[in-house]
């Protein structure tokens, strides 16, 4: 698989109506995961994460915002990149990660991939995952 670029979407707990809307509007694929189908009681009907695929060639993922997670209308997409070519995708983070806060740590997570957030040092939020298998 090749790495890919799309914009990632941070809802205030409508992602599923949101990410639903946007696959009438474009139409294609959507997968949606919630955090209780990875042990996320708190909020296990919420969406951990949807990806929407079209027919046009559009991606565009979204999720629900964590708890303790700040929703800030106007600021609430990030870039994600993911894919499966761990040294290409290890070797952006590594760039990206020069003068950058780091949210979350490019480390295993309970879903299996390697993922990582940071925030760079023009202040544009990026997610990086690298898909495991």
């Amino acid at each position: 698989m090749a790495s890919r670029l799309n914009p990632y979407i941070s809802f205030a707990g409508n992602a599923r109506q949101a990410m639903e809307f946007y696959e009438q509007v474009f139409g294609g694929t959507l997968a949606l995961n919630t955090f209780g189908e990875f042990g996320g009681e708190e909020q296990a009907d919420k969406i951990m994460h949807g990806m929407l695929e079209t027919p046009g060639g559009y991606t565009i993922m979204g999720a629900d915002n964590p708890p303790g997670q700040p929703h800030q209308p106007g600021n609430n997409i990030a870039v994600s990149l993911s894919g499966d070519d761990a040294d290409e995708l290890r070797g952006h983070w590594n760039r990206l990660s020069e003068g950058a806060t780091v949210t979350v740590p490019l480390e295993k997570q309970m879903w299996g991939d390697e993922f990582g957030m940071l925030t760079d040092k023009f202040g544009i939020s990026w997610m990086v995952n690298i898909a495991q298998g």
